[in-house]
């Protein structure tokens, strides 16, 4: 079952990032908090969204989404930025990512947006190659640049 997260979810959330961070080897880098999950997802002005899967017979959270609202110039409408997708190793083959975004693709198709888009590390072939089995294409000639930590703020003016 696939459902739109509830501020109750966010421990689950945030232990299910934790999950992704390693699994992507990266544990050091993920140290968003729950009380920024909950800003984030819930807040004033929610900036980003995410849906949970859960297990059929539990009701155990074993995946998430979590993506935000883009924009494409050239077509003139919002599209999708999907950042997680994960679920747990063991509740993997029994649909719960293609659930996943078969709702974030029903949420374009509704809304009239007209991408669904997201990154995948390239050593991640079993991703990829799901990704390629629902019609997804690797967008190659594109390399995405990132600013982040003294670089961003040498260049955002802090000292």
């Amino acid at each position: 079952m696939i459902r739109t997260a509830t501020p109750a979810d966010i421990p689950a959330v945030h232990a299910l990032i934790r999950e992704l961070a390693d699994y992507e080897k990266a544990p050091d880098e993920a140290n968003a908090t729950p009380e920024q999950l909950h800003e984030a997802l819930f807040g004033e002005r929610p900036a980003a969204y995410a849906h949970i899967a859960e297990d059929d017979t539990t009701g155990e959270a074993v995946g998430y989404a979590l993506w935000f609202l883009n924009f494409s110039t050239w077509r003139g409408v919002h599209g999708i930025y999907l950042e997680d997708l994960y679920v747990r190793p063991e509740a993997r083959g029994a649909g719960h990512g293609k659930a996943l975004l078969t709702e974030l693709a029903r949420i374009c198709v509704e809304r009239g947006y007209e991408r669904l888009e997201w990154s995948v590390l390239d050593w991640n072939t079993p991703s990829i190659a799901f990704y390629e089995a629902l019609g997804a294409r690797p967008q190659d000639e594109w390399t995405v640049y990132r600013l982040t930590d003294e670089a961003l703020g040498a260049l955002g003016g802090r000292a």
